[in-house]
């Protein structure tokens, strides 16, 4: 059975939403609530508080927790009784981030093997092009590139994030194709702002055997949205920079064509992000294990690969 000590820590520190408010409440040292908090978790086996440098908030398996313990101390066993029964089991709401596109595309398809294999969890999902912060926004998990590793958080890769340029044949048709990047400024760009800071970033194009070579364009139109580039590409405004998963059913069918089909860029891996494995809840668990193998099932890192472009 947990401590009196342990479970007015935890109690006090949600009531307040923080631990040196509890502390002060309890008389004790913000380390110590903090410790006895931790040991709590410990015990249950599950995360009970979301922890960032801004704020303190609760968990569902924390909320339900306080819900049961607030009826008063007869309620106590009852409610650990709860809990532990409940922590094995992969249930409740799942929060994940992530790209319109890509969540469209290529996560959608496999949401109705992953619930009928966990009937008990509602996904709720955030499509979203910015990048979020995982802890002090409440998500279970994340799914992009370049998400900055918080404290507790963790990565696992799942795919390269390969940038290519393509045009609609429309486009095309009566042009010289380059050759070499070089003379990519013969052509109409369409280009696209960063979500961060505004930029159009400057990209550095490769060769599977190390040849690089700065992407110079002439930009005919700017944009700050994934899908609004590929759908400009689409109607034949000029050449577009665009990731591999955005633009490989249209390679497929021939809408976008390829150019300098030996030429990338390299724009690092698309991952899966997740509070590290440390009492890690069983649904998000179940979730990460299974997006890492129907990726691997499906071969999805080797389809999005520069490699791999045009191959189904």
């Amino acid at each position: 059975m947990e401590t009196l000590a342990n479970l007015e820590s935890f109690v006090r520190s949600a009531e307040l939403g923080s631990f040196s408010a509890a502390a002060r409440r309890l008389a004790l040292t913000p380390a110590a609530v903090s410790r006895n908090v931790a040991q709590l978790e410990a015990h249950l086996g599950v995360r009970l508080f979301l922890r960032s440098t801004r704020k303190l908030s609760l968990t569902e398996a924390g909320e339900r927790f306080l819900h049961n313990v607030g009826g008063g101390l007869e309620s106590i066993q009852a409610a650990i009784a709860d809990l532990s029964s409940n922590a094995g089991q992969p249930a409740g709401i799942l929060r994940l981030s992530a790209a319109p596109a890509f969540a469209r595309d290529h996560l959608l398809p496999l949401m109705p093997e992953f619930l009928a294999r966990y009937p008990a969890v509602l996904p709720d999902w955030h499509l979203d092009n910015r990048q979020v912060e995982l802890i002090g926004e409440g998500f279970d998990a994340a799914i992009g590139g370049g998400i900055e590793l918080a404290p507790g958080v963790v990565a696992r890769q799942l795919a390269p994030a390969h940038l290519l340029l393509v045009a609609a044949p429309a486009y095309l048709q009566g042009r010289a194709l380059p050759q070499h990047p070089d003379q990519l400024g013969q052509l109409d760009s369409l280009a696209m702002r960063s979500l961060q800071s505004g930029k159009v970033r400057q990209w550095m194009l490769r060769t599977a055997g190390g040849e690089q070579a700065p992407l110079e364009l002439r930009p005919r139109m700017l944009v700050n949205d994934p899908e609004a580039l590929c759908r400009a590409a689409l109607l034949g405004m000029g050449v577009a920079l665009l990731a591999m998963p955005d633009v490989l059913a249209h390679l497929h069918s021939g809408a976008l064509r390829r150019l300098l089909p030996d030429w990338y860029v390299d724009a690092g891996p698309i991952s899966l992000y997740f509070a590290s494995n440390r009492l890690l809840p069983a649904k998000t668990r179940a979730f990460v294990d299974f997006i890492t193998a129907q990726f691997e099932r499906q071969q999805l890192a080797a389809r999005f690969t520069a490699a791999g472009a045009g191959r189904r």
